[in-house]
């Protein structure tokens, strides 16, 4: 596809262009916490930062709301109960200046949500559909990256409309879908240099990330092999269960289904909501079984699930993005790449490794 040059001086105006048929949002930085970045609406007066390591929250919210309702459901006599539908969110969303690990991690989602005719949810489908992704490739890495070893990469392409890349400026514009292709038609063709000056940003980007973890023996070693790690103590020790790695992550998609209905009855809904496998209910059965009912099990299930079972029944795609938001946040700093470097040490005594 023919790379586009967008001047940031006319950055505004572009921006303008697109807020007749979207409402575009940004990383922000929070008025509270001025190093913190959010997603916020970015408003007419206002252009885009781009001096910023990426947001605490990934933009998956947009398509997959920690809170939501599906339905409402009314009593109809006494054996008789009527489901209605929900309006639903109409809004064309613009996300602009995506980091590329987010623009992976929306892609991994729809692997989950929109498998097939059978496991095709509408609810992730319709906001996903309504969503543009223009992403922000990162020039300077964090340290806590590590999107290289996890299948993506500062420059990376997957599940965005649009690589921008930052030249100082102006910004070189990659289309990458029709969607993408339609809203950078009217800019400038890119010229050789600035496509090559691109080239060299990604380069020294991916240059300038040291090699953290291995994986080689993760994807050979049993399953057992790996459940049994003796490892999996030291790991339970420091986590606190507090699902702070979970709510941040890009890729974490698990959720519970309630009806909630008011104590006097009648009229009730149902919601869904984000959950965790480290919280203590999440596998609690009916019957009061929970075969998960021991922290060390529900601490083993997320570093497992991530680097194991998903990559078993996802063709080697592992369920992380390198983002390492887990890292910079966990409030006990526990950190995945130790962790996958346990589950990989050829050694399975590995006890006295550090967290």
């Amino acid at each position: 596809m023919q790379h586009k040059i967008l001047s940031k001086d006319s950055l505004a105006e572009f921006i303008e262009a697109l807020r007749k048929d979207y409402t575009v949002y940004a990383p922000k930085r929070d008025k509270k916490v001025p190093n913190k970045m959010v997603w916020k609406v970015l408003e007419a007066d206002e252009t885009p930062t781009f001096e910023f390591v990426n947001t605490d929250m990934s933009p998956k919210d947009f398509v997959f709301p920690q809170s939501e309702c599906m339905m409402r459901f009314k009593a109809e006599g006494k054996d008789a109960m009527v489901l209605k539908p929900v309006e639903q969110d109409t809004e064309q969303r613009v996300l602009l200046n995506v980091r590329p690990c987010d623009g992976k991690g929306l892609s991994f989602m729809d692997m989950i949500f929109c498998q097939d005719e059978q496991t095709n949810d509408v609810y992730w489908r319709d906001k996903r559909e309504r969503t543009v992704m223009i992403g922000l490739a990162c020039n300077s890495p964090c340290p806590s990256c590590f999107c290289l070893e996890a299948n993506c990469g500062p420059h990376h392409e997957v599940g965005l409309d649009i690589l921008m890349v930052d030249l100082g400026v102006q910004l070189l514009l990659k289309p990458l879908t029709e969607r993408g292709k339609a809203i950078a038609a009217s800019l400038p063709d890119a010229s050789a240099a600035d496509v090559k000056a691109a080239q060299t940003k990604r380069q020294q980007a991916e240059a300038a990330m040291k090699k953290t973890i291995d994986t080689q023996h993760v994807e050979q070693r049993s399953l057992m092999e790996l459940y049994n790690l003796p490892y999996w103590e030291r790991v339970c020790e420091t986590c606190i269960n507090c699902g702070t790695c979970t709510f941040v992550c890009p890729t974490c998609h698990c959720f519970d289904i309630q009806d909630e209905v008011p104590a006097s009855g009648g009229n009730g809904r149902r919601v869904r909501n984000w959950d965790f496998c480290m919280a203590p209910l999440f596998t609690l059965h009916t019957s009061g079984h929970n075969p998960r009912g021991k922290k060390i099990a529900r601490v083993r299930q997320r570093f497992m699930h991530k680097y194991k079972y998903i990559p078993m029944k996802r063709d080697g795609e592992v369920g992380c993005v390198g983002c390492g938001r887990c890292v910079r946040l966990c409030p006990v700093n526990i950190d995945i790449r130790d962790v996958i470097n346990a589950m990989n040490a050829p050694d399975t005594a590995t006890e006295g490794q550090e967290v």
